[in-house]
């Protein structure tokens, strides 16, 4: 069974249930704590009482600096919505590491940003180096990824389309929330990866929902592509792509095959002009709820809560 783990500022918690054991151990840094997991052990068979969960402030478990990569467009939901046919070929971007942000921190968005957008991701921790040309077999997923966690990987849309920039529209401070928990797996706990569903809501409307089954490129593919260019080490995160229901919708043929005709700078200003009627684009004062969990409980991320801000 997995075995979840949050972090405070006061150091590393085993989730038990509604409490939380302290974990007896140095480790600053994720990829610190993931090489001490026999103190992680220890903890959840220590039998102490601990302290309610609902008193603790809980930071993201996945500690920076690190690699933060993502996975484009690995959703079948999430290609329909997003106008592909066909084929889709893997794709990769980065993140900024600064980015990455409490469970309950609030997502701020910047004074020139007004298409924000939201995507819950399923985040895998690696929990060993995985060198240039490692090719990942399933069964070698317990070698390489120790476990996962929630992730939002929060975009400025404009940005985005019109500079064509992944890097800048997902890279500002708070856009990506990580946590609560990170659930750390044991090798059978692999096998139900595909049961995992993916929940996010705003304001407590049910925008996205869908399990791994909608998945593209699964785990261990992922990680061989991303392998033959990129290393990634222990407390690196990877994000596997979201599923449909995003804010952002391709525009009906009709008018992409019209906006096509446009010089760059009249297709966009039409575009976001028409974007400004979508009520689903994140507003100060919303709340984004996510989960990720299996049916049966077996693996459970717990629940990530952000409010939105609007920067000072």
């Amino acid at each position: 069974m997995s075995t979840n783990v949050l972090r405070t500022a006061d150091g590393w918690w085993v989730v038990l249930g509604e409490r939380a054991v302290p974990v007896g151990t140095k480790a600053a840094t994720t990829a610190e704590l993931l090489a001490d997991r026999d103190a992680v052990r220890e903890a959840a068979l220590s039998g102490e009482a601990g302290t309610p969960v609902a008193d603790l402030a809980a930071l993201s478990p996945v500690t920076t600096p690190c690699r933060v990569v993502a996975q484009m467009v690995n959703y079948r939901s999430h290609a329909r919505d997003s106008g592909f046919k066909g084929d889709i070929p893997p794709a990769f971007f980065r993140k900024a590491s600064g980015s990455v942000s409490g469970p309950g921190d609030a997502v701020v968005r910047p004074s020139h940003v007004k298409f924000l957008d939201y995507e819950i991701e399923l985040g895998l921790v690696m929990g060993a180096p995985l060198p240039v040309g490692t090719v990942v077999e399933e069964r070698d997923l317990p070698s390489y990824v120790a476990g996962l966690v929630i992730t939002n990987d929060v975009s400025a849309r404009e940005i985005q389309l019109t500079k064509t920039q992944f890097y800048e529209s997902k890279s500002y401070p708070t856009f990506t929330p990580t946590g609560p928990y990170l659930s750390l797996l044991e090798p059978e706990d692999f096998a139900h990866l595909l049961d995992l569903r993916l929940q996010l809501s705003v304001n407590g409307e049910l925008r996205q929902d869908r399990t791994l089954a909608d998945m593209i490129v699964r785990p261990a593919q992922a990680l061989t592509l991303l392998a033959r260019f990129q290393t990634l080490d222990a407390g690196d995160l990877l994000l596997t792509g979201t599923p449909g229901g995003t804010a952002l919708k391709a525009p009906p043929k009709a008018v992409e095959k019209i906006g096509a005709l446009l010089p760059p700078a009249v297709k966009w200003k039409a575009f976001f002009k028409s974007q400004a009627k979508n009520p689903h684009y994140l507003n100060p004062g919303d709340v984004i709820t996510a989960t990720i969990a299996t049916r049966d409980g077996r693996i459970d991320l717990g629940e990530q809560r952000t409010p939105v801000a609007a920067a000072n």
